[in-house]
């Protein structure tokens, strides 16, 4: 339509030209045959100027015609839609109907511009608030996307190059580049456990390899759980149904000896050996029953009652609680909340069951430090509460801090390694972490790390 419009506009005034020099033509050869008459050259002289005026308005029609396809051209090639065609819409209607239309197919650019950008930033959105890890990198290792994710994982602000990996995670830089196994399991060198899943993507012609960092450390921590508690279940069946025949027999042999096998002066004690000893193998029986029967509660600890926890008021209780335990043992006890009014999902008491056992934990690490101190310390980030319990005891030692959360290893002397084993299980229940950092000599801190239901404005109390 629009074409046909520029057609007969640049037809009409090329048959107007024609027309016009026609009779321009025919006057001068009246005037040529000696016709002198005034009217002719008067004719002439106004047939010359409208041949001229149309002359020059072809010459814009066309032209201007040619400026407005190379600026609708450009605006389309360099993403300009913000131009409007209107300024030649006094020429005639095939101008105003071929301005509408470049700026209708215009709006239409702009409108789907408009939605891409909307596109694209929603999922660079997703793509940085996402848990998992995502890096985009050609054949070469020039990072193309990375998320924060990503560089929170592998322990980087930014990532231009796989090779910058190099300097912590050498066996993933290798893997990422030679990109032979498309999913393997990889351990950092803080003890955080990735799962990474390589895809190969063919984008503008070029293939790229788009990889996925996965934190498993807690799903593995749960199943190591699930293995101790299940190992511990077949082992306490198994001991309590030997154990339980065992000590009725020795029950039956205590009541035999004792009523029915008589004492004789020549038996030299006999008897009250034979007594003794069974009362002591009846009581290390029943010690060992008892005993197994107390991790009962590792195996079966209840489900979190969930409800809003306040932290502000729940670690003020904790504090007031273990305060006078503190100063009988001259330990310098301080709680600074960072988060205040913050509220949780969780099972208020199984929550401060498990900060009452590290403060216990590190109050009994202090037992021969001279000044001890114990901090808590809270505060909210990225939508997280952190709540740390710091000693500044001997700290502990690298090969036992591996291995603090399996069940029944303990460092004490008395200690029944449950304590951490259940604090780290109630603390996985509530969708959480707790890790431990320490150094011989330094001191330990423990952190737990829980989801926040809410994120009020934070200020800043100390409590000593």
């Amino acid at each position: 339509m629009i074409f046909k419009r520029f057609f007969l506009g640049l037809l009409w005034r090329i048959v107007l030209i024609i027309i016009l020099s026609t009779a321009l033509a025919y006057c001068l050869v009246q005037i040529y045959l000696a016709n002198t008459d005034a009217i002719y050259w008067l004719i002439a002289v106004l047939l010359f100027g409208g041949i001229f005026y149309r002359g020059v308005d072809l010459f814009y029609y066309t032209n201007a015609t040619n400026r407005k396809l190379t600026r609708f051209f450009d605006s389309i090639q360099y993403d300009d839609f913000s131009i409007k065609f209107s300024s030649d819409n006094t020429f005639g209607k095939s101008f105003q109907g071929l301005n509408k239309q470049f700026n209708k197919v215009l709006e239409a650019f702009r409108k789907i511009r408009a939605e891409n950008e909307a596109s694209l930033h929603l999922v660079n959105t997703i793509i940085q608030n996402v848990q998992t890890g995502l890096l985009l990198y050609d054949q070469y290792g020039r990072i193309e996307l990375s998320n924060s994710a990503a560089c929170k994982l592998l322990g980087f602000y930014r990532l231009k190059n796989i090779t910058e990996l190099k300097a912590n995670h050498l066996e993933l830089a290798d893997k990422l580049m030679v990109t032979e196994e498309k999913h393997f399991l990889y351990q950092g060198l803080n003890g955080i456990q990735l799962s990474v899943n390589i895809v190969a993507v063919r984008l503008g012609g070029q293939i790229k390899n788009l990889v996925s960092l996965q934190n498993i450390q807690s799903e593995m921590q749960q199943k190591e759980v699930e293995a101790w508690q299940n190992l511990t279940r077949v082992l306490r069946h198994e001991i309590m149904n030997s154990l339980t025949p065992i000590l009725s027999l020795i029950g039956t042999m205590k009541h035999i000896v004792d009523t029915e096998l008589p004492a004789t002066a020549n038996d030299n004690g006999a008897k009250g050996d034979l007594q003794e000893a069974l009362q002591t193998l009846e009581t290390r029986g029943i010690g060992m029953i008892n005993f197994v029967d107390g991790y009962r509660s590792f195996t079966s600890i209840p489900a979190p009652s969930f409800a809003e926890v306040n932290m502000e008021p729940l670690i003020l209780q904790i504090m007031n609680l273990l305060q006078p335990e503190m100063v009988n043992a001259n330990i310098f006890f301080t709680v600074e909340n960072k988060a205040v009014d913050q509220l949780i999902q969780a099972d208020a008491e199984q929550l401060s069951m498990v900060l009452i056992n590290l403060v216990k934990n590190a109050k009994e690490a202090l037992e021969h430090t001279v000044n001890g101190t114990i901090d808590i310390k809270s505060f909210a980030q990225n939508q997280f509460l952190f709540i740390e319990i710091t000693d500044n005891g001997p700290g502990i030692e690298p090969e036992a801090l591996e291995d603090i959360f399996i069940p029944f290893f303990t460092t004490k002397e008395n200690g029944s390694g449950i304590g951490l084993s259940l604090s780290r299980q109630i603390v996985q229940q509530h969708g959480g972490t707790i890790k431990v950092f320490s150094k011989p000599g330094k001191g330990s801190r423990f952190v737990v790390q829980l989801k926040i239901k809410v994120v009020p404005n934070i200020t800043s109390n100390v409590y000593v």
